[in-house]
């Protein structure tokens, strides 16, 4: 588990190589603002290769934050992400690793048949019945979240996972409620709770593609206050002192800022609408912002007027820099294609963010 003491020797370690807003605080520690996403690549030994030799040198260069999913790859992003924990000359506790659940896994590589598959694995064992499932491939049942768990932290070789996500919730909104889905995550929610009291987890959070940056009309809108107040009510279920909902994680980049221009929740003391990155500096949650390069398209070119005011070499630095920008995100997630792409990434935290007024400047 990543510990406040080793967080901030990391931070002593590796801070002067970067700017002064590099390293900030998560949780009872520190992280690099800059954060390491295993989301794309094939499911193959070759990536695999890549993939942890990119992890190693990230963390032995300054990025202490290590992001993925037990459907990423078919549970090899978790396993290559355990291997480059051991084999880094970094300790365990100095680097905070999130995973998520939400999303039935596939084994090492896609089926033949998918359908065939999830009837074998998941619902002739009894782990989901039918009516868990959204879309044929989402269930957020606790039974279900605590077996994906469970096989996270092995697939990790940890101990604990610093923060777990309950992942894209709103794809339960397609086959249920708004309220059902609320319910559901208060029960998801409440097994967190009771799994964050045995130290299995240090905390738990909600990673989304749409749900907390669109408008409240919108198919996929969940209310982040709404969100707050069901752990809320989990902590209490369990006798806790206060909840363990620690991160939001949304897409945030130059041309996906929907995180900072929808106002869309009401703001925890004031009367008033606020965006979901204002929301969450209100509330104490962590940001965690993922598809700072658009999935690759934002390493090529940003918009004229914005990179004209972004530090950075070259356009995927300035982009990393532009979420690493917005007030309320901890950190800004970029990919680990190759130690290449890793070094450049890694040195976007030698540059300043803009500023809180060169930031709004931006959306004049």
């Amino acid at each position: 588990m990543a510990t406040s003491e080793a967080t901030w020797g990391y931070r002593d370690r590796f801070g002067d190589a970067f700017a002064r807003t590099y390293f900030r605080r998560f949780g009872p520690g520190v992280v690099s603002s800059v954060g390491l996403g295993t989301y794309l690549g094939d499911p193959a030994d070759s990536r695999d290769r890549q993939y942890r030799a990119s992890i190693v040198e990230a963390i032995e260069h300054g990025i202490n934050h290590v992001d993925t999913a037990i459907n990423y790859r078919c549970q090899r992003s978790e396993r290559v992400v355990g291997d480059a924990l051991a084999r880094a000359e970094v300790d365990r506790e100095a680097v905070v690793v999130a995973t998520k659940g939400g999303f039935l896994p596939f084994e090492g590589s896609p089926p033949d048949d998918p359908g065939a598959y999830v009837r074998s694995e998941f619902l002739d064992t009894g782990l989901v019945v039918t009516d868990d499932l959204a879309a044929g491939s989402h269930a957020m049942t606790p039974a279900f979240l605590e077996e994906m768990l469970d096989r996270s932290l092995s697939n990790l070789g940890v101990d604990t996972v610093d923060c777990y996500y309950v992942h894209n919730p709103e794809t339960q909104l397609r086959v249920r409620s708004r309220e059902a889905v609320y319910n559901r995550l208060e029960a998801a929610f409440e097994r967190l709770e009771r799994r964050r009291a045995a130290g299995d987890i240090g905390g738990y959070g909600v990673a989304t593609w749409d749900a907390f940056r669109v408008p409240r009309d919108h198919d996929a809108y969940l209310s982040l206050p709404e969100v707050v107040a069901r752990a809320e009510a989990a902590a209490d279920a369990v006798g806790a002192d206060e909840h363990g909902l620690i991160a939001v994680q949304l897409p945030f980049n130059v041309t996906m800022a929907d995180a900072v221009t929808v106002a869309a929740h009401r703001h925890p003391t004031d009367d008033r609408d606020v965006s979901a990155l204002e929301y969450a500096q209100a509330a104490d949650l962590d940001v965690v912002a993922s598809a700072t390069l658009a999935q690759g398209s934002l390493a090529a070119s940003i918009p004229a007027a914005v990179d004209a005011e972004l530090g950075g070499d070259t356009p995927a630095q300035r982009a990393i820099n532009f979420a690493r920008s917005a007030p309320g995100v901890t950190v800004a997630l970029a990919g680990t294609g190759s130690p290449a792409h890793v070094a450049e990434n890694v040195a976007s935290g030698t540059f300043e963010p803009l500023g809180a007024r060169a930031f709004d400047a931006v959306f004049e």
